[in-house]
């Protein structure tokens, strides 16, 4: 067909850059990093696992312990400090957080509950 037309030189209906890849150089190629620990969310509504397969790994979760970031225990602990890690005024809501949890152990310290 090249040949007949008289559209453009030759080098246009050449399909050198149209060529597919040899099938042994595809399973020769290395993979983009398959199976990645952690790649899947448990809660994905898009990942294609069975429902069997999503009970048996709530199952497992159920045994497994929960991990809190070391933050989070702080927080816990005294609701202001995570702004003040980061160098922040903590919120109105911290301090009302702080003011109650403080009020709380006065009174079950009254109360001979918390030493």
């Amino acid at each position: 067909m090249s040949g007949t037309s008289s559209v453009g030189g030759p080098g246009v209906y050449e399909a050198g850059d149209q060529r597919n890849v040899k099938n042994s150089e595809i399973n020769d190629a290395e993979r983009y990093k398959e199976g990645q620990p952690n790649s899947h969310l448990a809660n994905d509504s898009k990942d294609e696992r069975s429902i069997a397969n999503k009970l048996a790994r709530e199952e497992k979760r159920q045994n497994e312990p929960e991990q809190i970031s070391q933050e989070a225990r702080d927080s816990q602990s005294d609701p202001t400090l995570p702004a003040k890690k980061h160098g922040n005024e903590p919120s109105k809501g911290a301090k009302i957080d702080a003011e109650i949890q403080q009020e709380e152990e006065e009174m079950l310290r009254k109360k001979g509950i918390k030493k």
